[in-house]
């Protein structure tokens, strides 16, 4: 089989050349009644359009006689004890001796003659191609109404925004790749959230990302499928969350903390009417709260970012690089004793006019005034100090 243009230059990179040009991998946990026809298929997709390549069936712990059925089919058979979808294909790929990869279900609802479709766009130059089952076509029954209408749109959307991805259907389970580009991802998760890691890092490493039309039919299977509606939504949904700590923290951070202090900001003079509503000290104490909270949101933006990029887990931001070069451990001290300073004066002052009064009762709503700025800000004092020597570590650890 000839290769592209472009795999000589990728297979250089590799330490051995690839003995095939594709592998189609299959997760199989008892995927006995669709397993035989799957295999079929991509044999003959592969055969038809030329493709030097083979099957790989990654099996998760069958008990129905899936394994003897993938090798009497001929298919590659690697047996994978770590549970979990995503541990499956990862045990399938991390096989495979091939320069690409086009990953699918084993339950006959995705087309394999579409095998092409993804090889093409990798052969020019992509480095992962999505399917695309709503360009292509979702049969009558194919997808749960929930999942067409509700999960897959919106969270696709929240991929979208979150991560300013392209892609128009984040949860297609038929998806090519090249082996190289997978390896750069260097992916985690072992459930049903790798269909969504495997995007947003992609996107995040700035790889080229395209997509592909491809069908989605009713399974062939007669028991129910492995996928939980809820409980696999809830896990895509948070995955999204933990990986944009800009969405999940920085955002509602800033909000709160705008909306804190221009609330303060309104009624430090005095007490404002607004309409029927009387604003006093009262609004300012949770306008105080608002400030403090959206502060520590702030900093766990910053932690989380920090400590994802440590771990390998996001890819570097010259952003943070910038953060960690003009904004030291010395600067957050200052920055915080500054802080604390002006409060205790402030609660000092406080205490003055109070001895003035002979330490007697005072008009709370011209003290607290004074009391509940003093306090916010001898709290973000020490919450930057702190926040600083924490930032310091994860710093250290980073560099």
């Amino acid at each position: 089989m000839t290769m592209s243009a472009a795999s000589p230059a990728l297979t250089r990179e590799s330490s051995t050349a690839p003995e095939f040009e594709l592998a189609v991998v299959m997760p199989c946990l008892n995927e006995a009644e669709t397993l035989e026809v799957c295999i079929r298929k991509a044999q003959s997709a592969m055969r038809n359009a030329g493709i030097n390549g083979e099957v790989i069936i990654a099996d998760n712990g069958s008990t129905d006689g899936s394994q003897a059925i993938a090798t009497s089919c001929g298919a590659r058979l690697v047996n994978v004890p770590s549970k979990g979808y995503g541990a499956a294909i990862m045990g399938g790929i991390q096989a495979a001796r091939s320069l690409y990869v086009v990953m699918a279900d084993a339950d006959d609802s995705y087309d394999f003659s579409h095998v092409d479709r993804f090889v093409e766009r990798l052969r020019s130059g992509a480095d992962l191609v999505m399917g695309n089952r709503f360009r292509g076509g979702v049969q009558p029954k194919a997808m749960p109404f929930l999942h067409r209408y509700l999960g897959n749109p919106v969270l696709t959307f929240i991929g979208r925004l979150f991560f300013k991805s392209n892609c128009g259907d984040f949860h297609c389970g038929m998806r090519g790749f090249s082996k190289l580009a997978y390896e750069r991802m260097q992916l985690r998760t072992t459930g049903m959230e790798f269909a969504s890691e495997m995007v947003v890092k992609a996107t995040l490493l700035g790889l080229n990302v395209t997509e592909v039309p491809t069908t989605l039919s009713p399974d062939g299977r007669t028991r129910a499928p492995h996928l939980r509606t809820w409980r696999d939504g809830w896990r895509h949904l948070r995955f999204l969350l933990l990986y944009s700590p800009r969405w999940l923290f920085l955002a509602p951070g800033v909000l709160l903390m705008w909306a804190g202090l221009l609330t303060l900001g309104l009624l430090l003079p005095h007490a404002r009417v607004i309409g029927r509503f009387h604003l006093d000290v009262h609004t300012m104490l949770y306008a105080a709260n608002a400030v403090f909270v959206g502060y520590q949101l702030i900093t766990f933006a910053v932690y989380t970012k920090v400590f994802a990029i440590a771990e390998g887990l996001l890819p570097q931001d010259k952003r943070m690089e910038l953060l960690f070069e003009y904004v030291r451990l010395e600067t957050g001290l200052i920055a915080g004793a500054f802080m604390t300073l002006a409060g205790l004066l402030l609660s000092g002052y406080a205490v003055w006019i109070w001895r003035l009064h002979g330490y007697q009762g005072l008009d709370y709503s011209s003290t607290m005034r004074l009391v509940i700025p003093a306090a916010l800000a001898i709290t973000l004092g020490f919450q930057t100090v702190f926040s600083s020597f924490f930032l310091s570590v994860l710093g250290m650890n980073r560099k």
